[in-house]
């Protein structure tokens, strides 16, 4: 039961472990492979491939799942079937992110530029759920989305808002959206109106703030903040100059920096937003399902618009997202929906209603929160001593960097040592001055010991900053 199967390359695009699969099963299908012919040995293929063992060793892993393979302890991998199973039944994919930098053979290379969550089971119950969806579709494979398809999963968005502050709405607010980023433009256009308008937004700021502005013409103006958030005197300075219609903001998390506006803060904000006509639009994506204030809907309710989704506590990979519109203003709402996509699909519509209420999503994304949390403090404790601003429940952290640093400096040099982490000016508009800060999001699709190790070489780049005289 041995083999002279031998390839010497790996042929194709996209990553090198679906190029290893298609290959052995190339060889079953040409009789090169036979049932019971054993396998070269993990590290053996590797090194005639010229990739790394874990590409090779997870092939094997998928191929043995789905029947092609099979692998007995002590002796090897060997063919299992003599016609391969069909790649379409091949274990669905969530998310291969955290496996590129292995198989381009740079284990060294860590991404911290957007939160990366981990693993902790919602990746195989969505596997199971889209397996059980696309045997036997709850809205069918043949029909437009409907409003009352949709109604299962708008109901099961109301029992995953549970315990939220938004005040009261039900299933028909619900606005089901393509992610977070979707959500933030279908409002934009509920909203705005003429031929210039103007939005507000938080001089440091999510940068999709001024995308979805951008992409409908409207100017973007920044507005100062303090420790607690936008100043309450110059967003009423700024919404009575430039006659503006929407002050976007984020209370709970506000990214980049992590700050939280308290209640008074608030308050005070919604004062402004009624002397000035402003619609206040909440981006909540960051909530981690912990509640500290309640939201500009519940203080606000004639004016407060609000936009979360699943990126941030179960998987970013779905893009279900949702809009919830003040009061009276949700056909306006679902009208843009409708206008621009019909709706999401019904794949989608089933596997939202599904997902979100079954009896383990709550403990999973409170699990994700714990193990998420892990990498916060541990990042934190590397750093210690520098100026950082972090929550536990936060998947960032704000670093203000130390005199002899430079954000944009800072950031090729971290580059250089494998690590992707994001300047302050990615967060200010075009003209705007940027703090000498980075916003390091939390890469928990790695290892801890590899996250570790990253933090730890940005630890050395603060210990040495560059001692440079430009004349």
């Amino acid at each position: 039961m041995g083999t002279i199967w031998r390839p010497e390359q790996v042929e194709g695009q996209g990553p090198k472990y679906k190029a290893v699969m298609e290959m052995i099963r190339r060889g079953i299908e040409s009789g090169l492979l036979s049932e019971n012919d054993r396998l070269p040995p993990v590290r053996d293929l590797a090194w005639t491939l010229k990739i790394t063992p874990g590409t090779v060793a997870r092939a094997y892993k998928i191929l043995t799942e789905n029947g092609t393979l099979r692998a007995e302890v002590g002796r090897g991998t060997f063919v299992a079937a003599t016609k391969p199973v069909p790649l379409a039944e091949a274990p669905i994919e969530i998310d291969v992110i955290p496996h590129r930098a292995e198989e381009n053979g740079n284990p060294f290379a860590v991404s911290m530029f957007s939160p990366h969550l981990p693993a902790v089971g919602q990746d195989r119950l969505i596997r199971d759920m889209l397996e059980r969806i696309a045997q036997d579709p709850p809205s069918g494979i043949m029909h437009y989305p409907s409003r009352s398809g949709a109604r299962p999963a708008r109901e099961a968005v109301v029992r995953w808002l549970t315990g939220t502050p938004l005040g009261a709405f039900s299933q028909t607010d619900i606005v089901l959206s393509h992610g977070g980023q979707n959500g933030l433009s279908l409002i934009f256009q509920a909203i705005l109106r003429g031929s210039k308008p103007a939005v507000l937004i938080e001089e440091l700021s999510y940068p999709g703030f001024r995308r979805a502005a951008e992409l409908l013409r409207a100017d973007v103006i920044p507005v100062a903040m303090d420790a607690q958030g936008v100043i309450p005197e110059a967003l009423e300075e700024a919404a009575k100059k430039h006659d503006a219609q929407i002050f976007c903001t984020s209370p709970e998390v506000h990214n980049p920096t992590g700050l939280f506006t308290p209640v008074t803060r608030r308050e005070a904000l919604v004062d402004v937003a009624r002397r000035n006509d402003l619609q206040i639009v909440e981006d909540d994506c960051y909530r981690m399902r912990v509640d500290r204030a309640p939201t500009y809907r519940m203080l606000a309710p004639e004016r407060g618009w609000y936009v979360s989704s699943l990126a941030k506590t179960l998987t970013p990979a779905l893009r279900i997202g949702f809009a919830i519109a003040p009061d009276g203003r949700t056909p306006d709402l679902r009208r843009v929906a409708e206008y621009n996509c019909f709706g999401l699909a019904t794949p989608l519509i089933d596997l939202c209603a599904m997902l979100l209420a079954h009896p383990r999503i709550d403990r999973l994304a409170a699990e994700t929160c714990r193990v998420s949390g892990e990498y916060v403090r541990s990042a934190v404790n590397i750093l210690g001593g520098y100026d950082v601003s972090w929550r536990p429940d936060v998947p960032f952290l704000w670093l203000r960097l130390p005199l002899g640093w430079r954000s944009g400096a800072f950031c090729q040099a971290a580059e250089a040592q494998g690590v992707q982490i994001r300047a302050a000016e990615e967060f200010v508009c075009r003209d705007a001055r940027a703090p000498h800060a980075v916003r390091l999001a939390i890469n928990a699709g790695v290892s801890l010991k590899s996250f570790e190790a990253a933090v730890l070489r940005l630890r050395q780049l603060l210990d040495n900053p560059p001692e440079q005289l430009t004349v």
